[in-house]
C-alpha cells in the first residue's frame, strides 16, 4: 500500500523532490517507503531521529523539518544531512560552530513564517534577506534555499496567496545567494505548492495513512 501511494505521488511531482515526513512512523514503515524509492525522510524531533538513524543510517538521507532547539544542535549536526528550519541568527551560528567541531558542512534552509503566525516558529518574511546574508558568510553552512509551512486551513485552496508570496520572496533573493530549493507543501496542499514553484514537498499522511 505504501509503495502504491509513493508511486502515485511521484507521478504527480515530476522533477519535484519528495521528502517523506516520518514523525511517529516506525522503522518498518520507513523501510517500506525506502524500498518504494524514498531517498529522503523528514524528522521533526532530534530525539526520535536519533533512534531511527541508528537503524537506517546509510539507507536514506535525514532532513530536520521541525523546530530546532539550541541545546539539541550538537546531536542534530551529527545525524542530519540537511536542516530545513534555521530561523534566527543565534541558531545559525550555533549550527556553524558545532559543525566546525566535527568538520562538517551543513546544507540549510531558512524557515519562513510566511503568515506571521504567533504560534509558529520561523523567520519573518522581511528578515529573510538579512539572515541569508549572515548565513552565506558562515563557513560551515551552505544556504540552499527557503522553507515554509503556511497556515493550516480547512480548505487548502486558501493557502494560494501564502505560497505565491513565498515564491516571490525566493525569486527575489535566489540568485544573490545561489539558492535552488523552495521547500513548501505537505500532504493536504503539496499540489498547490507545486503550482507555485515548490522544488521540494514534505508528505507524510498521504504516504503512510
Amino acid at each position: 500500500m505504501i509503495e502504491q501511494k509513493i508511486q502515485q505521488i511521484k507521478e504527480q511531482l515530476g522533477s519535484v523532490t519528495l521528502v517523506a515526513a516520518t514523525k511517529g512512523r516506525t522503522v518498518e514503515e520507513i523501510n517500506k517507503a525506502i524500498s518504494a524509492g524514498i531517498t529522503i525522510i523528514g524528522e521533526n524531533y532530534v530525539k526520535e531521529a536519533v533512534d531511527k538513524h541508528r537503524q537506517l543510517a546509510g539507507k536514506v538521507a535525514f532532513h530536520l523539518i521541525g523546530h530546532l532547539q539550541r541545546n539539541k544542535v550538537p546531536k542534530a549536526v551529527e545525524i542530519f544531512d540537511m536542516i530545513q528550519t534555521v530561523d534566527n541568527l543565534h541558531l545559525a551560528k550555533k549550527i556553524n560552530e558545532d559543525c566546525a567541531k566535527i568538520n562538517k558542512k551543513m546544507p540549510v534552509l531558512i524557515d519562513v513564517n510566511i503568515a506571521k503566525e504567533k504560534n509558529k516558529s520561523g523567520c519573518a518574511p522581511e528578515e529573510v534577506e538579512q539572515l541569508a546574508a549572515v548565513i552565506s558568510k558562515l563557513p560551515n553552512l551552505q544556504l540552499k534555499g527557503l522553507m515554509a509551512m503556511g497556515p493550516n486551513f480547512t480548505d487548502p485552496e486558501n493557502i494560494h496567496p501564502y505560497f505565491k508570496e513565498m515564491k516571490n520572496l525566493f525569486d527575489k533573493i535566489k540568485k544573490e545567494y545561489n539558492m535552488s530549493m523552495l521547500s513548501m507543501g505537505m500532504s493536504e496542499n503539496h499540489l498547490i505548492a507545486i503550482e507555485h514553484g515548490a522544488t521540494m514537498v514534505r508528505v507524510g499522511k498521504k504516504i503512510f495513512d
